[in-house]
């Protein structure tokens, strides 16, 4: 455990130094942004027929794939990120303030991410304007995809709005480490600020993690979202309540496991260990193995219920699923991570940070496939089987693979830019640890109980 006391200048070194580890990264990211940035005017120019989606052909009546796949999974990424936050400040966790910030700009890349992802799907971003916003006050009322439009925007202005709040106390007391070249833009997010309103931003904050925490299952991933899909009759594979608790778990673990690799990268590019401890992250793995086991409960739930004396469509698309080798791949890594982590809260010798960062990605893989498969059999089994006829099978075109990459280069881009121009840990994390620094002994106590429970 290390000795070292926390301090302002750890959480402001990220913003001066730019090394060569750094420089290698942001180009290699934003070549494969820039790549599937030429893709897309290609499908642009072309059409979707690029893609063979949005037709029946080789899809074999698959018109939605990876795309409507990866959406899902960074709007769940982006959902639970900003629910660990919230719960941090709700539930008081102080355990894991060195990491909710991390949390709240995951929501942000994620959301920024699936909400490309949307545009990208349309075929045409002018259907955006023609077709969702100029007949808003029309669609609004049965269209599953301008909700998920809605809801996907009031999260984003709701964790916008949590993070700018929180930034301006750091801002102000680190102004004077924090380079003269932002400054414009430190002047607008501390525009109008007093000490007096700390307390007053402190309850407004709170308030804003209570929405939250009530919205995520209410109307997020555990209800708009999962709604796409299961209000839907026509799609067997689809329909029934299950989806909403479903998309919930494994927003989480994805989430948890994001964060998990960002907290990591940052641990270790910058010498945190003493901000982001192997608490945290044996914390963090605990978390993750309680939400895969509510994950895979619930795909059991939708199997037994889907193949047990089901009707003959729901036992048909069932069926496709569970004997698919890409739902057997996610089911096989989701559980190998649960027994790892079963496994080293047992016997804690077993964990380790690389170790963590395998099973995250381990999550992170099986969670993707999972969704992948979840849109693809969903659609290519519907209730009367009327593309049966329909020649091929749907795999993932390579401007498809490539939006993966660049969305997840577009995320990776983003953590680099806004790690130089603003802290990406707490002021108020390095005071609470600064506090608790030289009570070693009581944290570790403390950690071996939580791990024998």
């Amino acid at each position: 455990m290390s000795t070292k006391t926390p301090s302002e200048g750890d959480i402001i070194r990220p913003i001066g130094s730019f090394s060569k580890q750094f420089i290698a990264l942001f180009v290699a990211c934003a070549l494969v942004f820039g790549a599937f940035l030429v893709a897309w005017a290609y499908q642009l120019q072309q059409g979707m027929i690029v893609t063979g989606l949005s037709d029946w052909g080789s899809g074999g009546g698959a018109t939605w794939g990876l795309y409507i796949g990866a959406f899902i999974w960074w709007v769940g990424i982006a959902h639970g990120g900003i629910i660990l936050s919230a719960a941090v400040r709700l539930l008081g966790m102080d355990r894991y303030m060195p990491v909710a910030r991390l949390a709240e700009m995951l929501t942000l890349a994620g959301l920024s991410a699936a909400g490309f992802y949307i545009i990208v799907h349309m075929g045409r971003p002018d259907r955006m304007v023609t077709s969702i916003l100029g007949h808003y006050h029309i669609t609004v009322n049965n269209s599953p995809l301008v909700w998920d439009v809605t809801v996907i925007t009031a999260y984003f202005v709701l964790t916008a709005t949590y993070l700018a709040l929180t930034l301006r106390y750091d801002i102000t007391r680190l102004r004077d480490q924090l380079p003269d070249l932002f400054e414009p833009i430190y002047k607008m997010m501390t525009l109008g600020y007093t000490e007096e309103e700390d307390e007053i931003v402190e309850r407004m904050v709170w308030w804003l993690a209570l929405a939250i925490i009530i919205m995520a299952p209410l109307l997020l991933h555990g209800g708009v979202i999962p709604w796409l899909f299961a209000v839907l009759p026509g799609m067997p594979a689809w329909f029934g309540a299950v989806q909403g608790p479903q998309f919930l778990t494994i927003a989480l673990t994805s989430a948890i496991s994001g964060v998990i690799i960002v907290a990591y990268a940052f641990r270790r590019a910058y010498d945190w260990d003493h901000i982001m401890t192997d608490d945290v992250f044996r914390g963090l793995l605990l978390w993750l193995g309680f939400f895969c086991l509510l994950f895979l409960w619930l795909q059991l739930q939708q199997n037994v219920t889907g193949l047990f004396a089901a009707p003959v469509s729901t036992d048909v698309a069932q069926t496709a699923t569970i004997g698919h080798p890409v739902y057997i791949t996610a089911m096989v890594l989701v559980l190998g991570t649960l027994a790892y982590i079963f496994a080293q809260t047992i016997r804690p010798s077993l964990f380790t940070k690389p170790r963590a960062i395998v099973a995250a990605l381990a999550v992170l893989t099986g969670t993707l496939l999972e969704k992948l498969i979840f849109v693809v059999e969903g659609f290519l089994h519907p209730e009367f089987e009327i593309y049966a006829a329909t020649p091929g099978e749907y795999f993932p075109s390579a401007i498809e693979w490539l939006s993966l990459a660049g969305t997840i280069g577009m995320v990776v881009l983003f953590f680099l830019v806004v790690a130089k121009i603003v802290p990406v840990v707490e002021l108020h994390a390095i005071e609470h640890l600064r506090g608790d620094h030289g009570h070693g002994e009581d944290t570790e106590h403390a950690t071996e109980q939580e791990v024998k429970a």
